[in-house]
């Protein structure tokens, strides 16, 4: 999977996130295609709380173990 993300709070500005079946990840900075849309997601990281909206999988609360503040909008692209 891709993660084409916007925001601030990352590494880069616009960057592109992709996900391996093995589990391994890495990041591009900019655009990478292709995209294959999947869905749109907003992510706001605060302390250890990560809340998530996103038009296929609704609203999510998460619990990380580090502390970051991140705004993030971004496609999923399979």
């Amino acid at each position: 999977m891709k993660y084409i993300e916007f925001g601030i709070g990352n590494k880069w500005l616009i960057r592109t996130e992709t996900e391996l079946s093995d589990g391994t990840e890495y990041e591009e900075k900019g655009i990478v295609g292709p995209i294959q849309f999947n869905s749109v997601y907003i992510r706001i990281w605060i302390m250890k709380t990560v809340y998530i909206i996103d038009t296929k999988q609704g609203f999510q609360k998460t619990k990380k173990n580090r502390n970051e503040l991140k705004i993030i909008c971004g496609i999923v692209s399979l």
